[in-house]
């Protein structure tokens, strides 16, 4: 018999699920398997939704009493956490969030708001990308986000998107996150101004439960105030996978 392969623990400060419901109540369940094997642990899990019933109230609440549901819509939450993530960045280095596969854009929505909090005299706003990322699909949205897509194909919900794709049977090769470094590279080179990119990559932790890192938001935000300071500037910013993601394009005036 091989060896057993012995993985440290994963030590989150706060994550936070985004949602109550069916995704939700699944991830919560995940991560409570993940604690109980010793894949995981945290300080404070805290689930998002407006629905003071939903699927995460009824299900966990005795099975996981250290779960918190927070009553509230998810741009309102997570201004007022991540706000306050901003004014003591040490407090939350290990924190994470598990995002949902509905939710709309919310890390480059807060960023959005920062900045026209930060310049209320100066054009905040967001615009369709200049050129089309070299992916096989992709969609622009009707709110100036672009969908990309490495997949042709429907993708299991659940997929942990391994180094083996379970759809090709081969290697995947492909991955967002360096792809969305290329295409800045090569707007850059095309005469295009673009900073970045500021990618928030869910990825995947443990027991079918993909997050993303607070950590890079707030270095996010902190990288856009300094570029700012010098004048009018574009920023991709993209919550991804290796294999989905959304983009949107933040334009700051002079």
């Amino acid at each position: 018999m091989p060896p057993r392969i012995e993985r440290e623990v994963q030590r989150f400060g706060t994550i936070v699920v985004v949602g109550g419901g069916c995704y939700g109540s699944y991830y919560v369940r995940q991560l409570g398997r993940a604690e109980q094997a010793g894949a995981v642990t945290w300080e404070r899990l805290v689930v998002v939704d407006r629905d003071a019933h939903c699927a995460v109230a009824a299900a966990h609440a005795a099975e996981l009493p250290r779960v918190t549901l927070e009553i509230a819509g998810w741009e309102e939450f997570f201004t007022r956490y991540l706000n306050a993530s901003a004014a003591e960045p040490a407090r939350h280095l290990r924190d994470a969030i598990v995002p949902s596969p509905l939710m709309p854009q919310l890390m480059a929505r807060w960023l959005l708001g920062r900045a026209r909090a930060r310049w209320p005299q100066r054009a905040v706003r967001t615009e369709p990308l200049e050129s089309a990322p070299p992916v096989p699909w992709q969609r622009a949205g009707g709110d100036d986000t672009h969908y990309v897509s490495f997949a042709e194909w429907m993708c299991p919900i659940n997929c942990i998107e391994p180094a083996r794709c379970p759809h090709t049977r081969g290697e995947r090769t492909w991955s967002l996150p360096p792809a969305m470094k290329s295409y800045v590279d090569s707007e850059r080179t095309a005469g295009r101004d673009l900073e970045g990119p500021f990618v928030f990559h869910c990825a995947h932790r443990a027991f079918g439960v993909g997050m993303l890192d607070v950590a890079d938001v707030l270095s996010a935000d902190r990288a856009i105030a300094e570029r700012g300071q010098r004048g009018a500037a574009a920023f991709l910013v993209g919550t991804v996978s290796h294999c989905h993601g959304a983009l949107q394009r933040i334009v700051l005036g002079a």
